[in-house]
């Protein structure tokens, strides 16, 4: 059986969402400049957190810090046509970048981020929520927006979290390694 992530990768090509200028760096295995002082993920990171979150087919998912529209199009292959992803990006220039490369993916949109607001709460809740930036803490605002039976996966003080909520509203962290992000702002 193929891997799903694999799939995934194979599906959304990591040069459709990079600039120019960084395309011919797309197969190395670090994160690339998209401008604006941020990044593409790097791959293999990518692949961790996907793996880690667990989407299941026709889920719901919230992509926070969408950046380049990437791991927002991962997600889209990931919940199928029958799926929802919603990004969320707080540098409107990657957003109307991140819209034109998604073409392909109608079930993934991407927004502006509301200024002081993290996340999509007017969408919530979701079944899944992947956060590529650094917080501090476990961002409480988050968690109100996943659902019953949900699962986040976010750094956190740069350790990697797998946050999951069961149906009683109670929750469970696990650690999964360092990594290294840009700061989560509001």
């Amino acid at each position: 059986m193929i891997d799903p992530i694999w799939r995934a990768f194979e599906a959304a090509p990591r040069p459709r969402f990079l600039p120019v200028e960084q395309r011919k760096f797309a197969d190395i295995d670090a994160p690339l400049s998209i401008g604006y002082g941020v990044t593409n993920s790097q791959p293999t990171t990518v692949a961790n957190m996907l793996r880690l979150l667990d989407v299941p087919v026709g889920a719901f998912v919230l992509d926070v810090g969408s950046g380049s529209g990437w791991t927002t199009a991962l997600l889209a292959e990931l919940v199928g046509p029958q799926g929802r992803v919603y990004g969320v990006e707080r540098i409107p220039e990657l957003v109307d970048q991140s819209r034109e490369a998604l073409g392909p993916w109608p079930q993934a949109t991407v927004h502006v981020a509301e200024r002081g607001t993290l996340g999509l709460p007017m969408h919530a809740p979701f079944d899944r929520i992947l956060v590529s930036a650094n917080a501090d803490t476990i961002p409480q605002e988050l968690i109100q927006q996943l659902g019953p039976g949900g699962t986040m996966v976010l750094p956190v003080a740069s350790r990697m979290l797998r946050i999951t909520k069961d149906s009683r509203g109670s929750i469970a962290t696990t650690e999964h390694g360092l990594y290294s992000f840009v700061p989560l702002l509001p």
